[in-house]
Formats: structure tokens, C-alpha cells, sequence
């Protein structure tokens, strides 16, 4: 090699070196700095999230000072008190019980926004582990940490928080390395099986657990392994919780659950069905049926009510009767109140709704909210609770154990301003949600279309490779939002149920717009580079993350982050350590950009 040749690429590699952002690959050494630079340094390549996040920690602090100790609502009885047995999964009390040894229900409620915070940073670690760039990513955890109804469910004593976490953990488990080992897929399904002993609804998340691992799976063998390992897994907590339930109980389930009894009835053309004369009065007329599926199924003015049951006759069965012949006479009907239901999620204001549960429950007020008779105030404003061990039962009366915190006080000023935020715009658009479904989806096709291309021998482009990773988390993300919510909606609606549109949706958005955006990079690179092919003499070959290619590069070349990205030193393939017994080049399973 010439003198003039060494000197130029010497002179090249400093200056890569220099350029290099620290802790990558040609990046200047980091053990030498301090603490506080690293820190600084991570900070001001994560600047966008750490302002979300300064935002997110602003309204939850807010949230604390208005409203002490804490929300409450009808359900929490249920878990402080034990009323309704068996109505729901109790493993929110064992959570509760373990923070209350420390202090009240305002030490709940604060560790319920440090999980709201925690799930917004997990969730941006893992679209950055995929290879999502940095501000994309960031967009994508906005609302967790910026929705009022997010943050209004923090401050309420409800399992909803846990089960939300528990659902990102182990979707994280599934996400964090391109390939799901055994072992990881049966961690993974531990944590989704213990999120459904804490709200019922986790059962259902088994299905796109199964379905992404049948879809990333390089091979039948591996899609098998993984799948059962998974199942396996997911089952253990739910049948050791409902084995202990069976010996307190005598009952082996997780709970009664919720029926469909108010959404079939509700649906119903009474006038038109086909009826026995015994089962005809209880089938609701329209003014009836416009108070909703809940109203339908919980108030005893209902004519489902066990009081509108003529003497002698059995109510459950008169009532099974009813919902069996709607059922067999009137499907459409039924699968068109679930589709208009569905589709609310997508309305671009959130206004109150007979049929709906009440919004209001959801939203922050000015004053203490109560539920008569089940949450009451009294003088001084303690909080009264009525307690019904079975439904429609007599209500029995105390005030608010002393451990569980003290009157309840109000901070107006603050409180004002979480409703105005609230009602002025401060929750996840309706819109918003309805491309980010339609961008998940879009990736979900992308992800099973380049499964087959690469069953079938396609070429292994680095870049074909990332836009599969991407496609893929993207299918687990949006799968999760449509069996979760769809799940809800067969039941009721209602906006508490629609929260993990705001967990899921946005990231399978953004996944899905990466995904479609990288492969349409691939498809502008040239045939040779496709290929796999040399650059010209002089030239370098491009980097993993973008640099080098025709217009601003896809992938970011910070995402090889210690502090989010597991913080081994990265393969210049794709960013991940190479493990014991793989070659460099298989490190992570793929190519693709650096921290992927």
C-alpha cells in the first residue's frame, strides 16, 4: 500500500473515531469519563423522552396533590374489603397488602404512577432494541405518559396499572432479543399467566403470545418448542392460583368473571324475537336497553334483576333461555353492537353515552368522586364504604380503615386544572389510535409476507433483515391491542377497558411505519449493496445504522445505548454480543443497526 494510501485512510479512521457518538463502535473509550458526563451524555441523546417524562412525572405528582389519599371506586372494595367474593381475581390484594405494610393508600397510588413511568421507559428501551430511532420512539410512549385517563387510573386504587405492566414485561421478554429462546418464552409466559390473577382479561393474551413465536420461528421445530414452553408456563400461576382458590372456596377458577348476558339482551329486537310467554318480560324494551349492557346486568331495576323474577320461576335459567334464542335468532344484531362499540375507541372527541358506562368515573373531578351507596362521605369528609357480600345484598356501612389513610381531602386548584387538562384535549385522539391501527396492521401483513420470503430462500439483506425485526414486533404489539380489546368489547364497553389501546396501539404504529419505511430503503438501495457486494475502491461500506446510503439513514446511530440497550459491546452486524457457540456474523440472530 502507498504512503499516500495509508495516510488518507488513517486520517479517515481518526476522524470516524472523533465523530463517533461514545459508547458505539468507533466511539472514543467512556471509562475514563465521569459519572455525571456519562450521564449527561445519555440524557442529551434521549432528550425527548427525558421532557415526555419530566411531563408524565409533572401530571402524576399533580395527581397525588389533588386527590389524598386516593381515588376509589366501586371495584376496590373488592380488593380491600373482600366484597363481591369471587367476582374477580384477587391478586391485586396480595400486591396491596404487601405496600400497605409501609404506608396507606396514598404509598399505592405512588407506586402506581412509578409503574406508569417505568412502563413508558421500558417500552422505548424495547422499540429501540428493534431498531425504532430515537424521537420515533419517543412518540410512540407520549401517551402513557401524557394521557389523563392513564394517569387517572394511577391514581385509583385498581389492578388495572399491574395488569398493564405485567402485559409490557413480558411482552419485553418476547421483544428484547431477535430470537426467543426457550427459556425466554418461558419467562415470558410466566408473566403474562400472573397478569391474568390480577385482572381476568390476561387469559386471552396466551393467543398473540403463541401467534407471534408461531410467526418469528425460523423453523417448525423451533415454533414448537417455544410455543409449548410458553404455554406451559402461562398456565402454572393460573392453575396454582386457582388451586388455592378451590381450597379456600371449593371453587377451581379465577373468578366468576363478567357474563355477556347485558350485551346479548341489549342488542335484542324483543319485538321481533320468538319468545316462551314465561321469558318475554324479561326482555328489556329500548328505553331499557339505552341504559347499556351494564346498567343491564348490575341494576336491580334491570328486568334481568333477580326482584323482576316472577315467584317460582328460576331466573337463570328464564335468563339463559333469553340469551339463547337472540343468540341463534338475532347473531347480527349482536356482532353489530360489538362493531359499534369497537369503533368508539377511533371518535375524535369522548363524550357521555347512556349505553356507556359512565365517563365521568374516569375523569378527574373538582371534588371527591363518590358512588352511592358503595362510596360515601361523612362528616369531617371521612370516607364511608358499604360493603355487599353478595350482589343486591344488604350494604354494611364503616368508615375507611384508619390504615388505609385518613379523610378525604381535595386540592381544588389542582384538581381544576387536571380536569380542564383532561377535558381540554389531554388523552390519546381518537384519530391518532385509528392510523396507528391501521399502520400496525399494515405490518403485521408485512411481517407474515417476509416470513415466507425468507422460508423460501429470499435474499438476506441487512436491510430486508431489520424491516423483518421491525414488522415482527409490530405484529406482537398490534395482535396483543386487537385480542385484548376485542375481548373487552364482547363483553361491554366502556373507556376504562380501552387503556391499553394507549400501552399497545402507539407502538405498533410506529413499529409498523419503521418497518415499511426500512424496506422501502432496501428497495432504493442499489442491486450491488443489495447483493451483498464490495463498495468501489476508495469507498467504505455502509454502516449498519444508516450512515454512508442516500438520504438521512433509517436507523439511529445512538441506539447501541448501554443505559437502555443492555449495554454489551455491540456486533458491527447488528448490535447484539455474539453468545457462547455462535459465529460473530450470527450474533443477535440477524443483521441489522447497532443496538437493535
Amino acid at each position: 500500500m502507498t504512503g499516500p494510501h495509508l495516510a488518507t485512510r488513517a486520517g479517515a479512521a481518526i476522524s470516524r473515531r472523533r465523530n463517533a457518538p461514545s459508547g458505539e463502535p468507533g466511539g472514543p473509550p467512556t471509562a475514563g469519563q465521569s459519572w455525571g458526563t456519562r450521564a449527561a451524555r445519555l440524557l442529551g441523546r434521549h432528550w425527548l423522552l427525558v421532557v415526555l417524562l419530566a411531563a408524565g412525572l409533572a401530571l402524576r405528582i399533580a395527581a397525588q396533590i389533588a386527590y389524598q389519599p386516593a381515588l376509589l371506586y366501586v371495584d376496590t372494595l373488592k380488593y380491600l374489603y373482600g366484597a363481591s367474593p369471587g367476582a374477580d381475581p384477587l391478586g391485586y390484594t396480595l400486591v396491596l397488602r404487601s405496600i400497605l405494610v409501609f404506608g396507606n393508600l396514598g404509598l399505592v397510588a405512588l407506586a402506581q404512577h412509578v409503574l406508569g413511568l417505568a412502563m413508558a421507559v421500558a417500552l422505548y428501551a424495547v422499540l429501540l432494541r428493534r431498531g425504532t430511532i430515537r424521537w420515533l420512539a419517543a412518540v410512540a410512549v407520549a401517551p402513557v405518559l401524557l394521557d389523563a385517563y392513564q394517569v387517572q387510573i394511577e391514581q385509583t386504587i385498581m389492578p388495572d396499572v399491574w395488569f398493564e405492566a405485567l402485559m409490557v414485561a413480558g411482552l419485553g421478554v418476547l421483544l428484547w432479543r431477535p430470537e426467543v429462546t426457550v427459556r425466554l418464552a418461558a419467562v415470558a409466559g410466566v408473566i403474562l399467566g400472573l397478569s391474568a390473577t390480577v385482572h381476568q382479561v390476561g387469559e386471552v393474551l396466551i393467543v398473540p403470545a403463541v401467534f407471534y413465536l408461531v410467526v418469528a420461528a425460523g423453523s417448525v421445530r423451533r415454533a414448537v418448542t417455544t410455543a409449548v414452553a410458553l404455554a406451559v408456563a402461562f398456565v402454572l400461576p393460573i392453575v396454582l392460583y386457582c388451586g388455592v382458590a378451590y381450597l379456600h372456596t371449593g371453587h377451581f377458577r379465577l373468578a366468576r368473571g363478567q357474563t355477556t348476558v347485558g350485551r346479548v339482551v341489549g342488542a335484542a329486537d324483543c319485538a321481533a324475537l320468538t319468545l316462551p310467554p314465561a321469558v318475554r318480560p324479561l326482555c328489556p324494551t329500548p328505553a331499557e336497553q339505552a341504559k347499556g349492557p351494564d346498567w343491564l346486568e348490575h341494576s336491580k331495576y334491570s328486568p334481568l334483576a333477580p326482584g323482576s323474577i316472577p315467584a317460582g320461576e328460576n331466573g337463570g335459567r328464564l335468563t339463559s333461555e333469553l340469551t339463547s334464542a337472540i343468540k341463534s335468532q338475532q347473531p347480527l344484531r349482536i356482532l353489530g353492537g360489538i362493531v359499534r362499540d369497537s369503533v368508539r375507541l377511533f371518535a375524535v372527541t369522548r363524550t357521555p353515552n347512556p349505553w356507556v358506562t359512565p365517563l365521568s368515573r374516569w375523569q378527574f373531578q373538582t371534588t371527591y368522586p363518590t358512588y352511592p351507596h358503595w362510596i360515601t362521605l361523612g362528616p369531617g369528609n371521612t370516607i364511608v364504604v358499604g360493603i355487599q357480600r353478595v350482589a343486591f345484598g344488604q350494604f354494611h356501612f364503616s368508615t375507611l380503615k384508619p390504615a388505609y389513610g385518613g379523610p378525604a381531602k381535595v386540592n381544588r386548584p389542582v384538581a381544576s386544572f387536571l380536569r380542564s387538562y383532561q377535558l381540554g384535549g389531554g388523552f390519546s385522539p381518537g384519530p391518532f389510535l385509528l392510523l396507528c391501527t391501521v399502520a400496525g396492521v399494515l405490518g403485521t401483513l408485512l411481517a407474515v409476507v417476509l416470513q415466507v420470503s425468507r422460508a423460501r430462500g429470499g435474499a438476506r439483506d441487512p436491510r430486508a433483515a431489520r424491516a423483518r425485526r421491525l414488522a415482527l414486533a409490530c405484529l406482537l404489539f398490534t395482535a396483543t391491542a386487537v385480542v385484548l380489546l376485542l375481548a373487552q368489547d364482547v363483553v361491554e364497553f366502556s373507556w376504562r377497558y380501552q387503556l391499553p389501546a394507549v400501552i399497545t396501539l402507539p407502538p405498533a404504529g410506529i413499529l409498523g411505519v419503521s418497518a415499511l419505511l426500512a424496506l422501502r430503503r432496501n428497495g432504493a438501495q442499489p442491486a450491488a449493496r443489495r447483493g451483498g457486494a464490495e463498495p468501489p475502491a476508495g469507498g467504505s461500506a455502509p454502516r449498519p445504522d444508516g450512515a454512508g446510503l442516500p438520504g438521512p439513514g433509517l436507523a439511529d446511530p445512538g441506539l447501541a445505548d448501554p443505559g437502555l440497550a443492555g449495554g454489551t459491546a455491540a456486533s458491527p452486524v447488528n448490535g447484539s454480543a455474539p453468545q457462547a457457540g455462535e459465529r460473530p456474523d450470527q450474533a443477535g440472530g440477524e443483521p441489522g443497526p447497532a443496538g437493535a
